[in-house]
């Protein structure tokens, strides 16, 4: 077991092993998921950097929403640099499992953040997954919940220079569907862009219309369950790039939760 592991699991063991008293509530609750997340957050061992973006990202409020707890296996649509990986795989601990899913571009995009997050001995319980666009193919029925953090929006971007073809969306999320236990949690986090402003808005913003990507999962099976204000931003104007220095690291965002039945 690593140190970054051992310090977390420590912390775990603390928080889903004290009584409850008074009005806090009893272990495998929201409340318990915020203060394991916390504690991943507080790790003295985490990535370099992962710190000055909690501000903004909010983790522990967002995998709270989500409900997702110690022991789950988890899969990671479009992962990144591994922000959220890092904090989802001390969340889940050494009983559960997180498959960080990317494709070639974004390993490229990454490579330096890949480098350090995944040294020897980091991170043991992630398995990650190099899966590119409509070649996704993941075991039946083996998620407890899926995750898709400021990336769906790339469904509907085109960039064939540096080797991103049109995604099929039905197909992919077809695919995740098919990879989640029933009753499994879909999470979602995404930049907000102007109602009505279709999939164009993606490729010219890196934004989605929070009623389209509801579309999408609804017509791929997922029942909407709730949605969390926590990181909207009521002054982010939704006609400037996501990357935009105005709004970079600002935007607002909307956050959704799925079900499988």
């Amino acid at each position: 077991m690593s140190t970054w592991v051992k310090t977390v699991a420590g912390a775990l063991i603390a928080i889903f092993a004290s009584p409850a008293t008074g009005g806090e509530q009893v272990a495998g609750t929201n409340a318990d998921t915020v203060g394991a997340v916390q504690a991943v957050m507080a790790s003295p061992d985490r990535y370099q950097g992962d710190a000055d973006a909690d501000g903004r990202r909010k983790p522990d409020q967002v995998l709270a929403f989500f409900g997702i707890e110690p022991g789950m296996t988890v899969l990671e649509m479009f992962a990144g640099g591994g922000y959220y990986t890092e904090i989802l795989a001390g969340l889940v601990g050494d009983d559960g499992l997180v498959v960080a899913q990317n494709n070639t571009p974004y390993l490229a995009y990454t490579a330096k953040e890949q480098e350090g997050r995944f040294a020897p001995g980091r991170l043991p319980n992630v398995e990650r997954l190099t899966a590119e666009n409509n070649e996704l193919d993941l075991d039946q029925g083996r998620f407890d919940a899926a995750v898709f953090t400021l990336a769906y929006h790339d469904v509907y971007w085109i960039d064939e220079s540096i080797g991103w073809p049109e995604i099929d969306a039905p197909l992919m999320l077809a695919e995740v569907f098919a990879s989640l236990k029933p009753g499994a949690v879909v999470g979602v986090v995404d930049h907000v862009a102007g109602a009505g402003s279709g999939p164009e808005s993606v490729q010219a913003l890196h934004r989605i219309d929070p009623e389209l990507l509801k579309a999408d999962f609804e017509a791929a099976g997922f029942v909407f369950e709730a949605e969390s204000d926590v990181l909207r931003n009521a002054d982010d104007d939704h006609s400037l790039p996501m990357s935009d220095p105005k709004v970079r690291g600002q935007t607002d965002r909307f956050i959704f939760r799925f079900r499988k039945p």
